[in-house]
C-alpha cells in the first residue's frame, strides 16, 4: 500500500543538523516514511545515518545538484501521495502533519501548502524563510505575512488561519506528488533559491491553489547551507529572481519589469557599497551577466501558459523603505482570499 506521506530531507554536509533534529522529526512523524536524500556529502552523513537510524530510508546522489536537482532526483524514486520537503535545520512539533494534510484533502485543487514557520533562535517571532506564507510584488520582490525584508513580526496569533498565498516555502513544503511531477518539478537551472517560488507560480498557472495552514508549526534555524551574508547566496537570489520573472511573466510585461529590476538592482548595489560589502556588489554584477547568457536557452524552452498567479500590484520596496510599512497588514490593498475559491 502506498504511504500517504513521505518526509524527504535533502542533505548536504548537514550531519550536525541531522544529529540535532532528526530524533525530533522521527518522534513526531510516526506512521510516515522518513527519507534522507544525500547530495554527495563529505561529512560521512550517510554512514552515520546507517549506524544510528537504520529505519530512515536513504537515497545517495552522486553529485551536489543543489536543492532543485537534488529533490528532483530523489522524488523520482519515492512513491507517495504527498511529499513533505523538509530542511534538515527544522524542529517540528507534535501533530505538525495532520492539520496540513486534512486541509489539502478538503480541496483537490490545493497542490502545495506550508505550515507556520517560526524562528528557532527567537521562537516568539516568524522566520525569514516563509513565515506565514509568501507573496510577491509586480517587480518580483518576495515577502511574507509576518516578514517583510529584514523585519520579522512577533507571532501573536494573527496568522493562525488557513489562507491562499502566492508561494509556499521550500523549507517545509507539503506538495501533492502528482502535481509536482505533472508540473515538471523544480527547474534545475535555479540550483538553489527561489525554485519553490517558480514552482508555485507554475502550479497556479495550471489552476492549482498554493496555501498556508497556521494550525501546524515548525521552527527553522535558517541559513543552514548558505548564510545570508554569503556572496554566493546573493548571486543565486539575484540571478534566479530574473530567471523567474523571464519564465513566468506575460510577454507584454516581461521586459518592462526586468528593466525596472535592472535599475533597482543597481540601487541595491549602491547600498552594498555604502556598507563596504564589495563581494555582494560583484555577486550582483555576475548574477546579471549569468542571466543574460541564459536568455537564449530560456527562450527555446518557453511554453505558452495561462496567467493566473495573483501578484501584488504595488511596490513592496516603495512601501517598506519609503513609506515605512514594515508589517503585512500595513501594506496598501493587500486582499488575498482566506477561503477556498468558488
Amino acid at each position: 500500500m502506498t504511504p500517504v506521506v513521505a518526509i524527504v530531507i535533502l542533505n548536504f554536509n548537514g550531519r550536525h543538523y541531522l544529529e540535532k533534529f532528526l530524533p525530533n522529526i522521527l518522534a513526531h512523524s510516526a506512521g510516515n516514511d522518513v527519507w534522507v536524500a544525500d547530495n554527495a556529502s563529505t561529512d560521512f552523513s550517510m554512514s552515520w545515518l546507517s549506524e544510528n537510524y537504520p529505519e530512515v530510508r536513504t537515497i545517495s546522489i552522486r553529485e551536489n545538484k543543489g536543492y532543485a536537482g537534488g529533490y528532483n532526483e530523489a522524488l523520482r524514486q519515492i512513491d507517495s501521495k504527498y511529499y513533505i520537503l523538509l530542511n534538515s535545520d527544522i524542529e517540528v512539533t507534535e501533530n505538525w502533519i495532520d492539520p496540513v494534510i486534512t486541509f489539502m484533502e478538503s480541496d483537490q485543487r490545493i497542490a502545495a501548502c506550508q505550515p507556520k514557520i517560526l524562528a528557532y533562535d527567537l521562537p516568539t517571532h516568524f522566520e525569514y524563510a516563509g513565515a506565514a506564507g509568501g507573496f510577491m510584488d509586480y517587480l518580483g520582490y518576495p515577502f511574507c505575512r509576518g516578514r517583510i525584508f529584514d523585519t520579522r513580526e512577533e507571532d501573536l496569533g494573527q496568522y493562525d488561519d488557513e489562507a491562499d498565498v502566492f508561494w509556499a516555502t521550500g523549507a517545509c513544503l507539503f506538495i501533492r506528488s502528482d502535481a509536482f511531477h505533472q508540473s515538471g518539478g523544480f527547474d534545475e537551472c535555479f540550483f538553489a533559491h527561489m525554485e519553490e517560488i517558480d514552482l508555485c507560480w507554475r502550479l497556479q498557472n495550471r489552476g492549482n491553489r498554493v496555501t498556508y495552514c497556521g494550525k501546524s508549526v515548525v521552527y527553522h534555524v535558517g541559513g543552514g547551507t548558505l548564510h545570508k551574508s554569503n556572496p554566493r547566496k546573493t548571486f543565486l537570489n539575484y540571478r534566479n529572481n530574473l530567471i523567474m520573472l523571464f519564465k513566468n511573466l506575460p510577454k507584454g510585461r516581461r521586459w518592462k519589469t526586468i528593466l525596472f529590476r535592472i535599475i533597482l538592482d543597481g540601487v541595491s548595489s549602491v547600498r552594498f557599497v555604502s556598507t563596504g560589502a564589495w563581494p555582494d556588489v560583484f555577486a550582483i554584477i555576475r548574477a546579471h551577466f549569468a542571466f543574460y547568457a541564459m536568455i537564449p536557452e530560456l527562450s527555446k524552452r518557453e511554453k505558452r501558459t495561462t496567467y493566473r498567479a495573483p501578484l501584488y500590484f504595488r511596490s513592496v520596496v516603495w512601501e517598506y523603505f519609503v513609506l515605512g510599512k514594515h508589517r503585512f497588514d500595513q501594506l496598501t490593498g493587500m486582499r488575498f482570499p482566506t477561503t477556498p475559491k468558488s
